[in-house]
């Protein structure tokens, strides 16, 4: 093989490694966003009727 096309092969090769590096960090990013509003709907369940009703006199 030649150089040029070694060369070729390894810039090739080092930019599918980047773009799945920037995918899996996307889809981390996602699944972090997605467990936090777990977690803010988990909290918010524990009292499932608060501000369900409002108390008032005339």
């Amino acid at each position: 093989m030649d150089i040029a096309g070694l060369s070729t092969a390894l810039s090739t090769a080092q930019v599918n490694n980047d773009v799945s590096v920037a995918v899996l960090k996307k889809s981390l990013d996602t699944l972090d966003t997605t467990g936090e509003n777990m977690i803010k709907m988990m909290e918010a369940s524990v009292y499932p009727n608060l501000g369900q009703n409002i108390d008032y006199s005339i």
